[in-house]
């Protein structure tokens, strides 16, 4: 750390208490207090280093010649920094650091201690030796949050502003030009699930700037900012720095030196969520999410709720199932907080539809989207997620019908390439919720489109007793013409292998193997079996409810071999 020394006596004052006086043998004549304390001293080396002493003395002098008193509760750095002051103009030693020249230049500037009153007076010194600590990290770190103390001051004399250009322009430049260097076998630290370092180093100041109050860290960002640091560096120096100041965001208990109450962590995490960097998907979702979750709990300002829940829904598609589970702190009677999930779901698709990132509605049952397939957009994703948060909050008994309809209608039905997920939520729902009537069971159903089940999910369906009738038998016929027209599809093939003219041609580019007209068969003939076992299946199902003929008659089944049959064009009816 920087230092320069000033002053060549030896310690010439004692304390006594509260009281400090000058062991130089002269009687004192003047009298200072600052604060609760009191200096007993000498007119003439005071007067002849500041203009403001000079005057006061000369005001208040008495022409009985006893010892006038004068105060300074005013002075910047109070008692303390007048101590030094008094050394300075003994011309006893002290020594100017980063952690006191502030306090001195704006006292030395409150009590006009110009060149006008002795050369190398404290003005100029300590203007000095601000330069000198401008060019350090360290000592300008110091030195900005020592400006705590003396704000007014400091920002009258630019102190702070060119501290903070020193340090902006410190942050932005190359690491390694600083001596910043972070160690390649440091282990990537993690707060809440959240990586809070970068790779390449650009965090070696984030540290240092979290010690740093509230209005001066924002001044420090800000001139980051506007020297064009990525805004991916901002958002996480940010985070550091709320990790820091709000325990209430710490799922384990860290280490404070002092620890803020919840009023001051409301106003922290209001004023953070204004200097968060406004870019889409700069800020961690999870981050947000846990935000949104204290604000919750600080009862923080409704626009700075607003303000989370915006950003979180412009990128819901990289939030995670258990960050969406926010529990209830309102007067609502559900356990977890459905409300704020579903404005975040309208605002993702209402900013997803604006931006034109809808895909192609004409999602066919041949088109069924599987895992890792292109067609998994940001918008099959929430669909995804929302369909998994629908099955965990499906089974509180006070979540009522219309807010689980909601949520699932928010999300566009093209968004969905399959319904499995659906589904899943709306069958937990009927068992938590077994008293709701049977018109309130239609309705819940169609929110599902049967025709974009799997098959596992189709035949979880068929024997589902919770679902009304008729979504069963929509499910097994949608299941029944999805088989016949594999069969269909099947036998063409095997027609097209037994064809020698088209053999001799080699199909479609001649050097590709063709699978064996024998297993062609069978596969028909396993599909066959399935469709008769469902058929079993659903026989027994429907004894229970009404009479198989009247049933049967309904779907219009027929005997195997006519079932099977590719010729059989005929449309099965409902």
């Amino acid at each position: 750390m920087a230092f320069m020394r000033l002053g060549s006596k030896s310690e010439a004052f004692h304390r006594e208490g509260q009281t400090w006086l000058c062991t130089t043998g002269l009687v004192s004549d003047v009298t200072i207090e600052v604060g609760d304390m009191k200096f007993h001293l000498h007119k003439f080396p005071l007067l002849s280093r500041s203009g403001l002493l000079e005057r006061l003395i000369e005001e208040s002098s008495n022409d009985d010649g006893s010892a006038c008193v004068l105060t300074l509760d005013e002075i910047p750095g109070g008692g303390k920094t007048f101590e030094l002051i008094t050394k300075f103009c003994y011309g006893v030693k002290i020594e100017l650091t980063a952690l006191n020249v502030v306090a001195l230049r704006c006292a030395a500037d409150y009590l006009e201690m110009t060149d006008s009153y002795g050369e190398g007076n404290l003005v100029g010194t300590t203007e000095t030796f601000l330069n000198e600590v401008f060019g350090n990290w360290t000592d300008s770190i110091k030195a900005l949050q020592t400006c705590e103390e003396v704000t007014d001051q400091a920002e009258d004399l630019n102190i702070i502003s060119r501290c903070i250009d020193s340090l902006a322009s410190k942050a932005c430049a190359d690491p390694s030009l600083l001596g910043k260097k972070k160690n390649e076998d440091d282990e990537t630290h993690l707060w809440n699930g959240i990586s809070m370092l970068q790779p390449n180093g650009e965090d070696w100041w984030f540290d240092d700037a979290s010690f740093l109050i509230l209005p001066l860290f924002k001044r420090l960002i800000t001139a980051i900012e506007s020297r064009g640091m990525k805004h991916e560096c901002i958002a996480m120096a940010v985070m550091y720095y709320t990790r820091k100041h709000i325990p209430l965001m710490n799922r384990e208990a860290i280490e404070t030196t002092t620890s803020p109450s919840e009023a001051e962590q409301k106003t922290t995490l209001e004023e953070i969520v204004e200097l968060l960097p406004t870019k889409k998907g700069v800020n961690p979702t999870k981050f947000l999410l846990r935000l949104l979750q204290t604000a919750m709990v600080l009862h923080a300002s409704q626009s700075s709720r607003e303000d989370l829940e915006t950003r979180i829904g412009n990128q819901l598609d990289q939030a995670a199932l258990v960050d969406l589970l926010i529990p209830n702190v309102g007067y609502s009677e559900t356990l977890y907080d459905v409300e704020c999930v579903l404005r975040m779901i309208e605002q993702f698709v209402s900013s997803t539809e604006q931006a034109g990132i809808v895909p192609s509605p004409s999602i066919t049952e041949g088109d069924l989207v599987k895992e890792g397939d292109d067609l998994l957009t940001p918008t099959t994703l929430v669909a995804t997620l929302v369909d998994g948060y629908l099955a965990e909050v499906a089974p509180d008994v006070n979540l009522k019908l219309s807010k689980f309809e909601a949520i699932a209608a928010a999300i566009p039905d093209y968004a969905r390439p399959l319904d499995d997920g659906v589904y899943h939520a709306i069958d937990v729902y009927l068992k938590a919720h077994a008293w709701i009537t049977d018109s309130e069971r239609e309705q819940i159903c169609r929110l599902m489109n049967c025709q974009k089940l799997s098959l596992e999910a189709s035949t979880h369906a068929a024997q589902n007793e919770r679902l009304p009738l008729r979504v069963i038998v929509q499910v097994l016929f949608f299941e029944q013409l999805r088989l016949r027209t594999s069969i269909s599809g099947w036998f063409f093939v095997s027609e097209n292998l037994d064809n020698p003219e088209l053999q001799k041609s080699g199909g479609n580019g001649g050097g590709l193997l063709k699978p064996r007209s024998e297993n062609v068969r069978e596969r028909v003939s396993e599909l066959e079996k399935e469709c008769m076992n469902m058929k079993q299946e659903l026989q027994k199902l429907v004894r229970s409810k009404r009479s198989w003929k009247n049933f049967t008659r309904k779907l219009n089944f027929k005997k195997k071999s006519e079932c099977c049959n590719p010729k059989d064009q005929a449309k099965p009816a409902i």
